[in-house]
């Protein structure tokens, strides 16, 4: 009778053990795992585009650009460039005008680096 309890307490261990490892491996992948963006903290395209459009909106209500470019946005792009220093530029473009483009340049941290009214 001695040898059943032992073998119902051992089965039972044997089972216990199974889901806690079973447990473990679910887990450890959910802790170690990373967003979209891995272990980067830097300023994204789309931060970017979000930022440089709250921008385009201020220099369309102060006056800076003219009310065509609310009315006239054809495109707008994000890209990287290296011009001594790397930075995420917001490009701006509209079909009818003069100037065709209005660029917004943000460092790789995401600080307001400049921007181009000329379209050059």
């Amino acid at each position: 009778m001695n040898s059943i309890n032992k073998s119902k307490h051992l089965s039972a261990y044997l089972i216990l053990t199974t889901v806690a490892a079973f447990a473990v491996m679910l887990l450890v992948p959910l802790t170690f795992a990373h967003g979209p963006k891995g272990h980067t903290e830097g300023f994204t395209p789309l931060q970017a585009v979000k930022k440089g459009t709250m921008m385009y909106d201020k220099l369309v209500a102060t006056g800076k650009l003219d009310a065509s470019w609310e009315t006239g946005l054809e495109a707008v792009n994000v890209y990287w460039r290296d011009a001594g220093k790397k930075e995420l530029v917001v490009k701006f473009s509209r079909q009818a005008g003069e100037p065709q483009a209005v660029y917004i340049f943000f460092n790789a941290k995401g600080a307001y680096s400049g921007s181009n009214h000329t379209g050059k």
